[in-house]
């Protein structure tokens, strides 16, 4: 039986592993997993932008879910990332996921295709009535070129199985707006990591993390000092974080969060083509930063002042 979702706490944007020859690594992709469930995260996403849904084949998706309910799916809400070409193959996908196991989806707008307001209510709207999952909405209009206005929210808030939003727009005033619209009708899911605590102080529940990854430890207790009103201690913990956080806003990020995973030993930082693992002087930026990161890892303990 899957957990329960509740769409608060640390939700880390876990990585999809491959082995040498670029083939799904579903033994290395489970040990990541299973390190993240007793690093203490309350979720996990599957097959996001980190997880490069995109680069993988329809059957391999799917032994994605697979191995991960069975590594941890007894233990931890999974989040299925929906991100295809065309709305019937999100409608396909999202029910094998269902019959997979997975606790939630995450759904994006239509790949590549830059919808009209219309098109992408239709496409929200068959794919969340294709399925009893709740459904995260990912709202991210850099990345996407299209973006979830609160008129179409409202539109969607007719829908009962669609109870989240992924926000991921840099500017944090649509916290505050989709709150005022909505009130509790759709619980805020903090979605770029360098404007999560900022998210999260203005009402997001929970934080889909990509740098979580690679320090988990750091981001389950920066949570939970928020969640005790220990603001001084979360600031803290953030301001440390920022140099890594900054790169989840970058093209480059699944790219850069591998090679942290590789030198923190959680993972390798091979990626499928179009993507390449960094090289050159990007390289050896985002290693400097991750090795300073790992050298000064603030103590987790929380002081006694609120």
């Amino acid at each position: 039986m899957a957990p329960k979702l509740n769409w608060t706490g640390v939700y880390p944007a876990a990585t999809t592993q491959f082995d040498t020859s670029l083939a799904v690594d579903l033994a290395a992709t489970r040990k990541g997993l299973e390190a993240l469930h007793k690093d203490g995260v309350n979720g996990l996403i599957l097959l996001g932008t980190c997880g490069e849904n995109n680069s993988l084949e329809p059957d391999e998706k799917r032994a994605v879910l697979e191995a991960a309910c069975d590594a941890v799916g007894d233990k931890l809400p999974l989040v299925a990332g929906v991100s295809e070409l065309t709305t019937p193959r999100a409608v396909r996908y999202a029910q094998d996921a269902e019959k997979i196991g997975v606790s939630g989806l995450m759904l994006l707008p239509a790949m590549v295709y830059v919808p009209t307001e219309e098109e992408l209510f239709e496409h929200f709207r068959q794919v969340a009535q294709s399925t009893s999952l709740p459904i995260m909405l990912y709202n991210n209009p850099p990345a996407y070129r299209v973006g979830i206005s609160l008129s179409l929210l409202e539109r969607l808030a007719q829908i009962p199985n669609i109870v989240a939003v992924k926000e991921s727009a840099p500017d944090t005033r649509r916290i505050t707006d989709i709150i005022n619209a909505f009130g509790e009708r759709f619980i805020v899911m903090a979605g770029l990591d360098d404007v999560s605590l900022e998210a999260m102080m203005l009402g997001a529940k929970g934080w889909v993390s990509g740098l979580t990854s690679a320090f988990p430890q750091e981001s389950v207790t920066l949570m939970a000092a928020l969640s005790a009103g220990k603001f001084e201690d979360a600031r803290r913990i953030y301001r440390w974080f920022m140099p890594l956080l900054h790169l989840d806003a970058e093209h480059d990020l699944v790219q850069s969060i591998k090679l942290a995973e590789q030198i923190m030993g959680r993972g390798s930082e091979r990626v499928r083509m179009p993507r390449r693992p960094l090289t050159g002087a990007r390289r050896a930026e985002v290693t400097a930063m991750v090795e300073k990161a790992a050298k000064t890892r603030p103590s987790l303990s929380f002081s006694n002042a609120a």
